[in-house]
């Protein structure tokens, strides 16, 4: 059975720039992926210092993680992103605007972006916690 993911964004609620206000499930499986830094599989940082270059190493490690359960960034319904620097915010936009661009159906899952002080590591730039529906 496939999941059914129905994206809502009722107008009292304005229009969202990429994520949906909430996201309807009915699924087999749900999924809860960690949160995902820029490390490699070694777990060395990826991109010290560079936010582009650790956003899109996120996101690779996303896709394996997805990939890994069965699913792909269409089956995301939730993430929840951490970043340390909120000025990073069209950037991020950019490397979440490409992770998704390939997906069909469109996918626009429930966002929830703050900023924090600091990551588990110090070299870390951004981390990124998902759930998915199966």
């Amino acid at each position: 059975m496939a999941p059914s993911i129905r994206h809502i964004n009722p107008p009292e609620l304005g229009i969202p720039p990429g994520y949906s206000q909430i996201i309807d499930v009915t699924a087999h499986r749900i999924i809860f992926i960690a949160g995902q830094t820029a490390a490699d599989r070694d777990g060395a940082v990826v991109g010290k210092g560079n936010f582009d270059v650790q956003a899109e190493q996120v996101f690779e490690n996303l896709a394996v993680a997805l990939r890994a359960s069965g699913c792909t960034p269409a089956n995301l319904v939730k993430l929840t992103v951490f970043v340390t620097d909120m000025n990073n915010l069209a950037r991020y936009r950019e490397a979440r605007n490409r992770f998704f661009a390939s997906v069909t159906p469109a996918a626009a899952p429930a966002v929830t972006l703050v900023e924090v002080s600091r990551l588990y590591g110090p070299d870390f730039l951004i981390e990124i916690e998902a759930i998915a529906a199966a």
